[in-house]
């Protein structure tokens, strides 16, 4: 690897339910000594789902921004879980429509200058209604959005979650 990074020690600095922080020395391809802070994840799943012509969302607050986003339905990963099952229990959970099968858009490295985590993003396939079941503590509405309108949003700026626009536009061109 002509720009790898040895790692030569880990120290984690905070250890939390989803995320934990580190701040290693490692070592330049040069030799030199640095540091690096991350952010490790375990990982989301995230899924496009259209049904009768329109694309399921869910508007929910987002501590971290101080507002609220609308976003495809996605989770977190439980540690070791398959992301096509997560995408599909999280799909199933926050709007109860249910999927015969997914198909994988992509992997997405949300913002790899400083986290290791994963997005894998998928469309839907043999869509059917069924009874949503939020987790607790989970506040959020089911929007559903005319899938043109929704590709509109992606392109024009109207939506700024990065995972619900890289998978809209990708979804675009394979629809």
């Amino acid at each position: 690897m002509k720009f790898g990074e040895k790692t030569i020690k880990k120290h984690s600095v905070y250890e939390g339910k989803i995320i934990n922080v580190r701040c290693d020395e490692a070592e330049l391809p040069d030799g030199r000594p640095c540091k690096r802070e991350l952010v490790e994840h375990p990982g989301g799943a995230a899924v496009v789902c259209e049904f009768g012509g329109k694309i399921a969302f869910v508007r929910q607050y987002r501590y971290a921004y101080g507002e609220e986003l609308l976003e495809i339905p996605a989770g977190k990963l439980e540690k070791g879980e398959d992301p096509m099952l997560a995408a599909m229990r999280e799909l199933s959970e926050e709007t109860g429509f249910r999927a015969e099968r997914l198909s994988l858009l992509t992997v997405l490295y949300p913002s790899p200058g400083y986290t290791n985590e994963k997005i894998y993003l998928y469309a839907a396939h043999g869509v059917t209604r069924g009874e949503s079941r939020l987790d607790e503590g989970e506040f959020l509405d089911l929007e559903m959005i005319p899938a043109e309108e929704a590709f509109a949003m992606a392109q024009n700026g109207v939506l700024r979650d990065a995972k619900s626009v890289a998978a809209l536009l990708l979804y675009k061109s394979i629809r």
